[in-house]
């Protein structure tokens, strides 16, 4: 088991636990100045500062919340709203290349 603290506690089959470990924690000063590499992952950067490191509940590090599940940090609405926008400025550089495919055809036409 996992507990808010960090420390990997083993039950064995003849009954004994035993303490196996603890989870660290890192935070940086600026965790915006973070570089994204993609799929969600990050790495220091010089904006983000240097790393420090230490055990869950204590100063400013969060609990670790063992098995439980983390739900998106995506927030759907804003996610469609962005969709939405995109999807218009899409139809409205459509419309602007198919008026000026017609400008271009009458322009053709009056100098036949």
């Amino acid at each position: 088991s996992i507990g808010e603290d960090g420390v990997i506690t083993g039950r064995f089959d003849n009954g004994t636990t035993r303490t196996l470990g603890q989870v660290r924690l890192t935070r940086f000063i600026n965790p915006d100045g973070l570089q994204p590499i993609g799929r969600n992952l990050f790495i220091q950067s010089g904006d983000s500062g240097t790393p420090l490191d230490g055990v869950p509940g204590t100063g400013a590090f969060g609990k670790v919340s063992a098995s439980t599940l983390e739900a998106s940090n995506v927030d759907l609405g804003e996610e469609l709203v962005n969709m939405i926008t995109m999807q218009r400025g899409f139809q409205a550089n459509s419309r602007i290349i198919t008026t000026t495919n017609d400008l271009l055809g009458e322009l053709v036409n009056l100098a036949r």
